[in-house]
């Protein structure tokens, strides 16, 4: 009875502890899952990185010892991000100006449960997101003509996981795995567009509707702002339930190298809604707020492919390395923007996006320095999905170069506490062309990532 309380209160804890997202450095996906994986530059495909093995191969399960395995632990993520205007030398950096921004915070946790050949684990896990938080007096949040509109520009897209999967030792050399895997998510948004903006979608066929119609018929339309946001502390302006699941196996090719192949299907997300706010900005008639529904269609996570080894050069020494390709493109074309004011009206809205498929190369290392202590490091390196003319300031998912060190101490054979700390290097980017900017901007953005986790076997 006491075991089964801890779980429960474990994964309780993590799904109610996550008060706000981690910003994701592959895209919208971190770079690895618990501090084992983390450490080692992300890899976790062919060797056992503990119950958070769940969320990249669910077949590494069974290269856990016999008998159950508790895990909580959570990711401390600060970013350094500075968006600037070209045209003016202007800059604004991304930093904490409402309740729920930065530093970030995502949780995790698991149980699994080893009987013989079959292994079995559920868990919470933060899979990704995205945070910004400009704040209302920059350069951003003036309209077309430099009008202070004193409205925020700022982001925050968390992604949870929970994965129920199990593996089974079909031989001694191969194991298969797999799970199915419950998945929310959630948005806050506040978004200015200048008129030039609007404009561009308006003649690009990207605004519909009969709002565009009020839009244009304003005197001096200067910008239209949308905001669906809660400073709430996991609360989003706008969530959705949906699925996801992964495949996998593992074939031990020699007694010390180990090959891995997993397979992550795209997300089945529904549509986000909630509720919003469109102001149109007039510089004759001043502020006009729409309140209403707001969806935001078919935001999917992408399906991805990783390909792993691992082999143990000495008793001490072990490395690992993973490729993936991960399927942007399929997912991310356009954000969909559908509105419905209270009052009568809508407007839709596509944003161009036009992601680039992903591939991503993780190198990792690790040493047993003895029976208590082991020390890890890592590389990860991947190619940009982004593309500069699409770029939003509020939308800066661009690091793609990673440095990982990481330890494992045991306290006893039981309770062990894993650490890793990753630095994802600055990464730069320009966008000049509308319609997701109007003044010509520069991005950097690089952060540091810390995380902690304490396994208990039992």
């Amino acid at each position: 009875m006491t075991r089964k309380k801890f779980v429960v209160s474990a994964l309780v804890s993590a799904l109610a502890g996550g008060s706000q997202l981690a910003q994701a450095t592959d895209v919208f996906r971190l770079e690895g899952f618990g501090a084992v994986s983390r450490g080692m530059g992300g890899t976790a495909v062919a060797h056992d990185v503990g119950p958070a093995g769940m969320m990249t191969n669910p077949a590494t399960l069974s290269l856990m010892p016999d008998g159950d395995q508790a895990m909580i632990g959570l990711d401390l993520v600060t970013t350094d991000i500075n968006v600037t205007n070209k045209a003016t030398g202007e800059s604004v950096s991304s930093d904490t100006h409402s309740n729920n921004r930065g530093p970030y915070v995502a949780p995790e946790a698991a149980y699994t449960k080893r009987l013989g050949g079959w292994s079995f684990g559920v868990g919470a896990f933060a899979q990704g997101g995205l945070g910004t938080e400009y704040g209302n007096g920059s350069f951003l949040s003036r309209a077309t003509g430099g009008l202070a509109t004193g409205l925020d520009n700022s982001s925050r897209l968390l992604v949870l996981n929970i994965p129920f999967a199990a593996s089974f030792q079909v031989t001694e050399k191969l194991t298969i795995g797999g799970s199915v895997d419950a998945m929310w998510q959630g948005l806050n948004l506040d978004l200015l567009l200048g008129a030039d903006q609007v404009g561009s979608l308006i003649g690009a066929g990207r605004a519909t509707g009969s709002l565009v119609g009020a839009l244009g018929g304003l005197p001096d339309l200067r910008g239209a702002h949308f905001s669906l946001t809660k400073d709430k502390f996991l609360a989003s302006g706008v969530d959705a339930w949906g699925y996801g699941g992964k495949l996998g196996m593992i074939y031990r090719a020699t007694p010390e190298t180990i090959l891995g192949a997993s397979y992550t299907i795209k997300s089945q997300m529904n549509d986000m809604e909630g509720r919003a706010t469109l102001t149109a900005i007039d510089g004759i008639a001043g502020q006009i707020a729409f309140g209403g529904k707001i969806q935001i269609k078919d935001f999917q996570m992408p399906s991805h492919v990783d390909l792993g080894i691992s082999h143990r050069l000495t008793p001490q020494w072990t490395v690992a390395a993973d490729v993936s390709r991960v399927f942007w493109k399929d997912v991310m074309k356009d954000i969909k923007v559908a509105f419905v004011a209270d009052a009568g009206g809508d407007i839709n809205i596509l944003l161009p996006q036009d992601y680039k498929d992903q591939t991503i190369l993780s190198l990792g290392a690790a040493y047993e320095v003895n029976d208590s202590l082991t020390v890890r490091g890592g590389l990860r390196f991947a190619s940009q999905a982004l593309s500069s003319s699409t770029l939003f300031a509020v939308i800066p998912a661009t690091p793609r170069k990673h440095l990982s060190v990481g330890l494992t101490y045991a306290f006893s054979k039981q309770a062990k506490l894993d650490f890793a700390y990753s630095h994802a290097f600055k990464e730069t980017m320009d966008n000049t062309s509308l319609p997701n900017t109007s003044a010509p901007i520069e991005v950097t953005h690089a952060q540091n990532n810390a995380t902690i986790n304490f396994r208990y076997s039992f």
